[in-house]
């Protein structure tokens, strides 16, 4: 054939028809992965459930239940390690990204030598579709400016809608993305739920796939914001479950652990372990509790049942889409959870998530709002009693590297794969190497150039196609926050890290899970020989997968930042029509520190002139009835409002001070004359202000709830946020005194 320069594809006299090769799938089976996030081992009907789950569970029918399945105790590290079959510490994620402290295993971003299922998938043929939960990019890297390296379209999607953070509000999204761009929304519509628009962008994504190339298999990867806090649900699911939740936490782990016997997920001679006891981990006898505690923490159950059912509903309308479309007896679906249930509401819960994570707990606040939660006006999380239950039968939780922090349900089933139940060892690591066997695919050794780090999983293809077959993954590594933990051949050792203690080989505890699956029997004082070897195991294969440097529990890994993050702590100017400033970008002008907000007004009028923040918490800036207002939501349904009488200002500000203690004192001005003052404003942080600032309305989850955006009339020349001084007691001012404590228990 004669080659001719630019007719490739056409016939030219003498010649025929060149087509340089492509990848194509045709003929393969499509992919759907489906991520839970928070949801326990025990939350699924078909796992003992009493929550209504009948879509999993007909997926489970028709597929298999996995009874020994393990992922990371953590969101982060767990999505990095699902994606890559890289153990998360090997792939750059070793705990949830939201910090950046200059190491490899903490990088908080993926690895280049860990290639993505979906960069490994497109590269086949498949088109790669997204949509839910990201966290796997540096926070300071999830502004408009980038760099989007490690945002999913750079990470081999083709297609992604959803959120870049760890989570968000599902009634008012903070930020939603649309492939690489934020998503520009003043107001959400009222009835507007997170999970049904997940559902919607999901299937729009695979029947324009589908129309646009029959033969094209696709890989969607949806990856839920639900069930973490906040704790968000339409009424109309909640009210399934009023009351349901009365007899509370110890009663309801009892049902489900019967269930469990009865539906056969857990041996027979299985022993259900006594209540959390653990010191910092411990769950108080439900009787126990007043009876108006008992009223607020029903509530919180319930709207948590609502969330999970919720989860079904919209995974029942994404597999009768891929029925319609004659592709569901063609797709492999995998439906898992990213770790263990969440203990993040301590003790008694909360109705303001971003304030507790602070360690502060107000009951009277929560039981004042018992109606509202679960609603938008709220940011609950349940007590961790609720996660014992939902981790039943299990001890811990998330974070925990004892297996109620990394044991979760998963539900596979699609072309080639059997029905029933599978007992053997398997990881999270697992999944992608049993994926490339399923679909007939070699994972090369390079990349782009790149040479690729060996797989940690292994395919668990023998235990698809036999419930007798061998694990394929005999050892595993866990580490989460100074916890450990190493599993070998049915054995485990194991820590519970005390904060700010040392860390010890005497920590080990040791369990023969052949035996005793739920850790009740701690056997170290039996076996030291044994524990000697785990923990060896452990330290090579800490030193090899870039788990050190570990967290003896005074925070400053999680506070030290790299230099190029200065910038974000200097001045900022942000002008009119600029869309919402994204939300890390924006704490660091305002975080645990002093800092003036500047306005030059061009023209009067009557609105928002900055808001920043959402119900979880925040302020705003506003001129109304005459007059200059600021207004401070704490985060738990208390507003306080200050204000004073001006006439036609042409500059509005608003000083902050930090004297310390965890407060601010405002000042406002205009034309600089002193308008009005207060002290003793709630200091937000380390999460809130959870949602960016807004220049001239407070747009999606007002700070002032009531009267929507409340968009300023008149005209705003330009905002200007002027970081000052840190708080004396701010964390970035005490980094010499936490690695001193820290250096005691290294």
């Amino acid at each position: 054939m004669t080659e001719f320069p630019g007719t490739i594809g056409r016939t030219v006299a003498g010649s025929e028809p060149y087509w340089p090769p492509r990848p194509c799938a045709a003929g393969k089976p499509n992919v759907v992965i489906v991520l839970a996030d928070d949801l326990g081992f025990a939350d699924l009907g078909c796992y003992g459930s009493e929550i209504a789950t009948p879509h999993l569970d007909a997926l489970a029918a028709r597929g298999l239940r996995f009874t020994n399945f393990h992922v990371t105790p953590m969101c982060s590290p767990t999505r990095a390690a699902l994606l890559t079959g890289l153990n998360p510490h090997a792939a750059g994620i070793g705990h949830v990204a939201h910090s950046d402290p200059g190491f490899p295993g903490y990088a908080m971003e993926l690895a280049t030598d860990a290639a993505t299922s979906a960069e490994l998938l497109r590269d086949a043929g498949y088109a790669t579709l997204m949509v839910g939960k990201w966290h796997l990019a540096k926070d300071s890297d999830c502004s408009d400016a980038g760099p989007r390296h490690s945002w999913p379209c750079q990470r081999g999607f083709d297609r992604f809608y959803g959120f870049l953070d760890g989570f968000t509000n599902l009634h008012h999204p903070h930020r939603l993305v649309s492939d690489n761009t934020a998503v520009n929304v003043d107001e959400y519509p009222d009835g507007y739920y997170l999970t049904d628009d997940l559902t919607d962008r999901a299937i729009e994504m695979v029947q324009s796939v589908k129309a646009s190339d029959p033969s094209k298999p696709f890989f969607l990867y949806f990856a839920h914001g639900a069930v973490h806090a906040p704790l968000h649900a339409k009424e109309v699911d909640v009210l399934k479950y009023r009351d349901r939740y009365r007899a509370g936490w110890d009663a309801l782990r009892s049902e489900r652990f019967a269930r469990q016997l009865s539906l056969g997920i857990l041996p027979p001679e299985t022993v259900l372990p006594p209540r959390n006891s653990e010191r910092g981990n411990d769950v108080v006898p439900w009787d126990s509790l007043p009876v108006e505690q008992q009223e607020l923490f029903a509530r919180y159950m319930e709207v948590y049942a609502g969330m999970v059912d919720s989860i079904d509903q919209q995974f029942g309308r994404l597999m009768a889409a891929l029925d319609a479309l004659g592709e569901l007896d063609n797709t492999i679906v995998l439906f898992t959870s990213d770790n263990g249930a969440s203990r993040e509401g301590e003790a008694s819960g909360t109705t303001a998530y971003y304030q507790h994570l602070l360690g502060t707990t107000d009951l009277d606040a929560d039981l004042s709002r018992l109606d509202e939660i679960g609603g938008p006006t709220t940011t609950p999380h349940y007590p961790r009693g609720w996660a014992m239950a939902s981790g039943t039968p299990f001890r811990l939780y998330k974070i925990n590297t004892h297996a109620g922090g990394h044991s979760v349900p998963m539900v596979l089933a699609g072309p080639g794969i059997g029905e029933g139940m599978r007992r053997q060892f398997a990881h999270v690591t697992d999944v992608l190497p049993t994926l490339l066997d399923l679909l007939e695919l070699e994972r090369p050794s390079s990349r782009g150039g790149v040479d690729l780090q060996p797989l940690a999983g292994a395919s668990f293809v023998p235990a698809i196609g036999s419930e007798d077959a061998a694990s394929t993954h005999p050892e595993q590594i866990y580490e989460m926050v100074g916890h450990r933990g190493y599993y070998r051949d049915g054995w485990e050792a194991v820590t519970l890290h005390q904060p700010l203690t040392p860390i010890t080989d005497a920590e080990w505890e040791l369990y023969d899970l052949h035996s005793d699956p739920t850790e009740v029997t701690n056997l170290a004082s039996e076996r030291p020989e044994l524990v000697a070897e785990l923990a060896a195991a452990w330290e090579k294969a800490a030193v090899e997968g870039q788990v050190y440097p570990l967290d003896e529990g005074s925070g400053v890994k999680f506070i030290v930042r790299p230099p190029r993050s200065d910038v974000f702590s200097e001045p900022v100017t942000i002008l009119p029509g600029t869309p919402t400033l994204e939300r890390w970008r924006s704490q660091q002008l305002v975080a645990n520190r002093s800092f003036v907000i500047t306005v030059q007004l061009s023209s009067p009028g009557t609105g928002t002139l900055v808001a920043h923040g959402d119900q979880g918490g925040g302020y705003a800036l506003f001129l109304e009835d005459g007059e200059l207002r600021f207004a401070h939501n704490d985060g738990r349904g208390r507003t306080r409002v200050i204000g004073g009488t001006l006439s036609a200002p042409s500059v509005v500000e608003a000083r902050f001070t930090a004297p310390g203690g965890g407060t601010w004192s405002v000042t406002l001005l205009a034309d600089g004359a002193e308008v009005a003052s207060g002290e003793g404003f709630a200091l937000l942080f380390p999460m809130a202000p959870f949602q960016g600032i807004d220049v001239g309305l407070d747009s999606k989850s007002p700070v002032v709830w009531g009267r929507g955006s409340f968009p300023f009339t008149g005209a705003i020349s330009s905002v200007t946020y002027t970081p000052g001084e840190p708080a004396p007691d701010s964390p970035a001012m005490l980094v010499d005194i936490l690695r001193d404590m820290g250096k005691r228990f290294e």
